[in-house]
C-alpha cells in the first residue's frame, strides 16, 4: 500500500471533517452537517496561516485515510526547550490496522527533529486504551495528567 503523507489542502476539508463526526469516542460534537462547514473552513484557514501548526492528511491512491495535526511551541522551563505537539491522529476506520497512525506519528516526530524540538508531546483521551497501547509501543510514556475546562 502506497501512503502519502502532505499538508492538508482545502479540498481535504471534507475529508477531514468525516473522520472527526466518524468518531464516537472523541465527543467533539463534530458534524458533516452543511452548516458547520464554515467553522471548520475558518478554523482550517487560521491553521494553515500560522506558521507554527500543520494539519495534514495520510492518502492512499489519492483518498484521505488519516489526519492529525501538529503544534510547534517553546517554554522557558527547561532553558527554553522547544516541543511538538501531535493532535487530532484519526485513521479512518476501515483502514485501521495497517500501520498508517505509525507513520505519520513517525512522520510528526520526524518534524519535530527537523525543527530542532528536544520532546514530542500528545494527549490521548482517556477511554482510548487501544490508543494508549499504539502510543506506548511507539516509545511514549504516561508522564502527566491533563485538565480541561471550557471558556464561556
Amino acid at each position: 500500500m502506497e501512503l502519502e503523507i502532505r499538508k492538508a489542502e482545502r479540498e481535504d476539508l471534507p475529508a477531514i471533517v468525516a473522520l472527526f463526526a466518524n468518531d464516537t469516542l472523541g465527543g467533539h460534537g463534530d458534524t458533516t452537517d452543511a452548516g458547520a462547514f464554515a467553522d471548520y473552513l475558518a478554523a482550517f484557514e487560521r491553521i494553515k496561516a500560522s506558521t507554527h501548526q500543520a494539519l495534514y492528511v495520510a492518502c492512499v491512491g489519492g483518498e484521505v485515510v488519516g489526519t492529525f495535526q501538529t503544534a510547534f511551541s517553546t517554554s522557558l522551563p527547561g532553558r527554553g526547550r522547544s516541543s511538538v505537539v501531535i493532535e487530532a491522529v484519526h485513521t479512518r476506520e476501515d483502514m485501521r490496522g495497517r500501520g498508517i497512525g505509525e507513520r505519520m506519528v513517525r512522520h510528526a516526530i520526524a518534524e519535530a527533529r527537523e525543527k530542532g524540538a528536544s520532546r514530542v508531546r500528545l494527549t490521548s483521551n482517556a477511554a482510548r486504551i487501544d490508543a494508549h497501547r499504539f502510543y506506548e509501543r511507539l516509545g511514549f510514556e504516561r508522564s502527566h495528567i491533563g485538565f480541561k475546562m471550557p471558556v464561556k
